[in-house]
């Protein structure tokens, strides 16, 4: 644990920050192990990178596989879930008429990627609309599997989504369509951290995950996850030296993706410090983390409803560190709305628009959060939206 005294985060004091899910926020400690390794980097660039980088990004690569599940060798680190979802769409071969499905709660970056594929492939892409609020998981279910068909190649579904917040019933999903013949590419840009993962019992086909988020390590750290009779036909986004490489005591997936050109690869060494420092929180580790910040969330949401007269608009174990309210339709801009909160409120927190011209906002909890922030929230917009 550590020292009550001692600061652990960088975040300005005067601001009320309660949108981690964006970006995540890393760790003084860890901020500290990164430069040090960047000076390590700068005292001998040709040894680190190219004599001690990869015996330290398998290392970094086998503490990160063990927090989520899952063999090293089946992971590669790329710097963020959106390249990973690239990286994916742009391996697959798609014909004219396959079907990419996705919902219509997909990541807006993710989105655009796949429309990017399909309208050079000639591939089509489905939208299955998942309601929200919602009232029980199987919604979900139900909405994505309706839309499946003979054409369906493949499906991109989120695993925690961006503007809702909401935990996607990903390990049926997956099986679901695993019966059917469809192969899922999750994105779970939130999810480490965020739920407790195990993708070896996920047998999921693909799966990116952001480790810049919720395990607080350095931006520009994220994991790409390849099941093993799918690697060969996965390519990185730059094709470097491991293309042709004639070693043989790696896989090729392994040669490629571990070295696409000269970049600072510190974030993703990292990686193992934030899983230490993040689970050193509290006495019980990980799942106390998790459960705590579940646990304000949970109340926060139930401030904010009460005080703006809204239904809970999903259920309970459907949330983890993250919780989305209806706004309804609100007297100004959702821009102006945000960019209010911030300048006159000291309030850092997204306001979602949707595509029917309501609004939800989307808090977040981490650590360094209080519950009294919340309810100042509550009573800033409950002013604000009169």
């Amino acid at each position: 644990m550590n020292n009550a005294s001692e600061p652990i985060w960088l975040l300005e004091p005067n601001i009320h920050y309660l949108n981690h899910g964006s970006f995540g926020a890393t760790p003084i400690a860890v901020l500290n192990y990164q430069q040090s390794l960047r000076e390590r980097m700068e005292r001998e660039p040709v040894r680190f990178l190219t004599r001690e980088l990869e015996g330290l990004l398998d290392e970094a690569r086998s503490q990160l596989a063990d927090f989520i599940g899952t063999d090293a060798d089946d992971i590669a680190f790329i710097p963020n879930a959106t390249v990973g979802v690239n990286t994916i769409l742009r391996s697959l071969a798609f014909k004219p008429d396959d079907e990419i499905l996705i919902t219509d709660r997909t990541y807006n970056a993710c989105r655009n990627a796949a429309e990017f594929v399909a309208h050079s492939t000639g591939a089509k892409i489905v939208v299955a609309s998942v309601p929200f609020p919602l009232e029980s998981s199987q919604q979900v279910v139900t909405a994505i599997l309706e839309k499946v068909s003979p054409k369906t190649k493949l499906a991109l579904l989120d695993h925690v989504t961006s503007p809702t917040a909401s935990i996607f019933p990903i390990e049926t999903l997956v099986k679901e369509l695993a019966r059917r013949g469809i192969d899922t590419l999750v994105d779970g840009a939130h999810a480490p951290g965020f739920v407790s993962l195990d993708l070896r019992s996920l047998d999921v086909t693909y799966y990116t995950g952001n480790c810049h988020k919720w395990l607080c390590a350095p931006k520009g750290a994220a994991f790409l996850y390849v099941r093993k009779d799918k690697q060969a036909s996965i390519r990185p986004l730059a094709i470097s030296h491991g293309s042709n490489s004639p070693r043989t005591d790696r896989s090729r997936f392994r040669l490629e993706f571990d070295w696409t050109g000269t970049d600072d690869p510190t974030a993703y060494l990292c990686v193992p410090e934030a899983i230490r420092v993040m689970g050193s929180l509290l006495p019980g580790g990980w799942s106390s983390l998790r459960e705590r910040n579940r646990k304000l969330v949970l109340a926060a949401r139930q401030i904010l409803c009460k005080t703006l007269e809204v239904a809970i608009p999903c259920p309970d174990e459907m949330l983890g560190s993250m919780a989305s309210v209806p706004l309804g339709t609100v007297p100004l801009s959702w821009e102006s709305l945000q960019s209010k909160l911030l300048e006159e409120f000291k309030i850092e927190v997204p306001i979602v628009p949707l595509s029917d011209g309501s609004c939800l906002v989307r808090i977040s909890a981490q650590f360094y959060n209080r519950l009294d922030q919340y309810q100042y929230l509550a009573e800033v917009l409950k002013r604000l939206l009169g």
